[in-house]
């Protein structure tokens, strides 16, 4: 039971030294060197200031107006989907379309020959052959 405690005593510890310190309070690049005041090129697109972070979300609420950057993104990201959902349907109809011909040939074939068996088992012997159990007038 011991170790229980002092798990959990130690953990407490933990908790309250990451409550404590100062790089806990946000999650944006501590501000504490000199470098993170004046971020450029590919730095300065990736991380923003505290401000601007936490405001984020309120500024873009569910009904806020897109930009124009956003709505073209979007529309590519849409007709991109609606081409693939159109090539795997054309691709799959093709795939179907070929399989009712193959289908359909076999089924002509199996007609064809069990008509000619139909034919020799009841040929009559004469010239032109005779339908099966017709009578001739």
């Amino acid at each position: 039971m011991s170790w229980t405690y002092a798990t959990l005593l130690a953990l407490v510890a933990v908790l309250l030294a990451l409550s404590l310190s100062p790089e806990a309070d946000s999650a944006a690049v501590p501000s504490s060197t000199g470098s993170a005041k004046d971020p450029q090129g590919v730095l300065k697109k990736i991380f923003m200031k505290e401000a601007d972070a936490s405001n984020f979300f309120r500024r873009r609420s569910r009904r806020g107006a897109k930009s124009q950057d956003e709505i073209n993104a979007e529309q590519k990201q849409i007709l991109a989907a609606d081409e693939r959902k159109r090539e795997f349907h054309e691709e799959k109809r093709n795939e179907f379309e070929s399989y009712a011909e193959e289908e359909h040939d076999e089924q002509d074939e199996r007609t064809r020959e069990s008509t000619e068996q139909w034919r020799e088992f009841h040929y009559d012997g004469m010239y032109p052959p005779q339908e099966y159990n017709r009578q001739s007038i």
